[in-house]
This record gives C-alpha cells, structure tokens and sequence, in this order.
C-alpha cells in the first residue's frame, strides 16, 4: 500500500528527502531565487536599455518602468485568482517559469541593432508582457507550494519557510 502523507498534508512520510526537507523545496528555492534575479535584474536594467539600446528619452523610459513595476505588482492577484479558481498552484508556478523564460528568451532574440525599434521593440514589448504575466502566476503562488510540503503541525514547515526566504534574498 503506498504511504500517506500526514494528517493535515504535506508530503508522504517515506518521501525522498535532502537535508532533512523534501526534494520540492529546493525546486521551489531555485525557482523563486531565479524569479527574484529576474525581476531585480530588470528593475535595475530596463531605463538604462530603453535609453541607451532604443534611444529612448528618460520620461517615457520611466513610464515603461513605471507600467512595468505597477503590472508586476498587480498581476499576482489575477495570477491567484486564476490558480485558486481553475488551475492549481502547481500548475500556475509551471505557467508562470514558462512565461518568465519565454519574455526573458523573446527579449534576447528581439534585441536588434542599437536604436533600432519597429520589430525590435514589437519583442521587446512582447518579452516584457510574458515576464509580467509570469509573474502574475509564479508569485502568487509559489509560497502556497512551500506550504503544501508539510502538514501543519510539521516542525520542519517554518524552517522551510525560511529557507525558501533565503532564495528570494538569494536571488535579489
């Protein structure tokens, strides 16, 4: 008969562990590390491209900041919704590293030759939307994960929680 998890959730009890916590937390550690250094890379990089890789002037290369930072920090609360109503938390954090990799992947190919924009700035644009609408998916979600790993009562959950925390600092 195949092992339950503990009362109140969290992995099987035989589950294959590392360092005494489940193999998934150390997934969910790199996932949100590489999801932080995404978001701080771009905050710290995005004027300094539009200006000098688009020729953009400095004001609308703040309001594309601006528009891009507002959307981030509102599209959790869709991303959640749409998880808690019709797909998961699993299958939101899925969709949102797939979304986060492709505008990051987009941006990349779309690059162009220095004040060039048109197509260019068609990807750029295109990139910068997935990495918002991953986003949306992964942050609100991927703590549920962590969450998910252990019963309530686990004496290991708030460890987990703070290891988890040490790939957001990780990767800011």
């Amino acid at each position: 008969m195949a092992s339950t998890a503990a009362a109140g959730g969290g992995v099987p009890a035989d589950a294959k562990t590392f360092l005494g916590h489940p193999r998934g937390l150390y997934m969910l550690f790199f996932a949100e590390m590489w999801e932080r250094f995404s978001f701080y890379g771009m905050r710290a990089i995005l004027v300094f491209y539009l200006t000098k890789h688009f020729l953009f002037d400095q004001s609308p290369a703040f309001a594309v900041y601006g528009a891009y930072m507002s959307m981030v920090y509102i599209t959790p609360v869709i991303g959640g919704y749409l998880a808690d109503r019709y797909l998961g938390a699993r299958k939101a954090v899925l969709a949102g590293g797939v979304f986060i990799a492709t505008g990051h992947l987009l941006i990349a190919l779309f690059e162009g030759p220095v004040g060039a924009q048109g197509i260019y700035l068609h990807g750029f644009y295109a990139g910068l939307s997935f990495i918002i609408v991953g986003t949306g998916f992964l942050k609100a979600n991927i703590s549920v994960l962590v969450g998910h790993l252990y019963s309530k009562a686990d004496v290991r959950r708030d460890g987990a929680f703070s290891i988890f925390y040490m790939g957001i600092n990780t990767g800011a």
